[in-house]
């Protein structure tokens, strides 16, 4: 068997992500982070916990919502810079949600130079779905 080449990751800017984008990396810094949801004991006894938490994150070049679940809560602090692996987004109503889902990765890494430009949030655009049928 050949050896295959591993490709270097790419890595995009918030400003980049529109809606269906999946398999995005993002280098960003947590801005702020609101739990939304725990279920089940943290001592485990009584099935799976389970844990949302809505962050927002963000670049240089804008901010967006991230949905954290479970261990991912943890490691996403306010203040702290993370790397987003094999991202995406999902769509709640109308609007952008950036997700690491079980196919992903969220990294903790060294603090990042840049300042979050907090006057550009995607997830305060609505979107809406229009179908286009071609004759």
């Amino acid at each position: 068997m050949a050896e295959q080449q591993k490709k270097q990751p790419v890595f995009v800017k918030v400003e980049q992500l529109r809606p269906g984008a999946n398999g995005l990396n993002l280098t960003v810094k947590v801005v702020s982070s609101k739990m939304i949801m725990q279920r089940g004991r943290s001592d485990g006894t009584q099935g799976r916990q389970m844990r949302i938490a809505e962050l927002l994150v963000g670049d240089e070049t804008g901010m967006i919502v991230f949905t954290a679940r479970n261990d991912q809560v943890d490691l996403m602090k306010e203040g702290a810079t993370v790397i987003l692996r094999n991202a995406k987004i999902d769509m709640f109503k109308g609007s952008m949600r950036l997700a690491v889902d079980k196919w992903g990765r969220v990294e903790v890494t060294e603090p990042a130079s840049f300042t979050v430009k907090e006057d550009c949030n995607l997830s305060l655009i609505e979107f809406e779905l229009v179908n286009v049928v071609e004759e």
